[in-house]
């Protein structure tokens, strides 16, 4: 591939990525409750990242429990769902084209989150897996192994979604997206706690 071609397939990553967090961003994250606990859930990734490098599993178990739940407990609870006026559209609409997990699909995906620990007990050793725990704390780190694994596998498994019905630049820029949402949601919510407490409830998308 020419220099030219390198250049202007980098350029529309860029474009891309801009757009997929742009839309995100106007579609999904009205609420300054929401925004609060992106915030919060962004905080706590970026601790998780630093994390991994010393205690992979310890990261894993922070990362869905605090940050994850976080963000989700935002969506799920906090944002409204009725007609966007701001951006003319339905909820419905916005389910559709949303490019990552929509509402429905984060409904199964933290249902099978919180489900998961269930195959431990079922199976200590995680069909032969891994050694048995002999204590909660073994446990909670084959726990953590286990929701590492999960978000590795629903991460790719949307980027394979994407590919065969988009593209495949569509699919990496989604995990790219994903992976650092933390460092964006830092710069784009950083005072929706602030603006909370003042009594605020709702953001403008702009």
């Amino acid at each position: 591939m020419s220099e030219d071609a390198m250049d202007a397939q980098k350029k529309k990553f860029r474009e891309h990525l801009a757009e997929q967090r742009w839309d995100d961003h106007r579609f999904y994250h009205h609420s300054l409750v929401n925004q609060s606990l992106h915030m919060l859930s962004a905080c706590t990734f970026v601790v998780a990242y630093a994390l991994a490098f010393h205690d992979i599993a310890l990261a894993s178990l922070l990362g869905w429990l605090v940050a994850m739940t976080s963000r989700q407990c935002g969506h799920f609870f906090f944002e409204p769902k009725g007609y966007d006026a701001e951006n003319g559209v339905t909820h419905e609409y916005k389910e559709e084209v949303k490019v990552g997990y929509n509402l429905a699909r984060k409904w199964v995906f933290m249902g099978l989150w919180a489900a998961s620990p269930l195959l431990l007990v079922l199976s200590p050793s995680l069909f032969g897996l891994v050694e048995p725990h002999h204590n909660v704390a073994d446990f909670a780190r084959h726990v953590g192994h286990l929701w590492l694994g999960l978000g590795v596998a629903g991460l790719l498994f949307r980027v394979g979604q994407l590919a065969h019905q988009q593209d495949m630049m569509t699919g990496i820029v989604w995990a790219t997206k994903i992976v650092t949402d933390p460092f964006n949601d830092i710069k784009l919510y950083h005072r929706a706690p602030l603006r909370l407490l003042k009594g605020e409830r709702i953001a403008h998308a702009g």
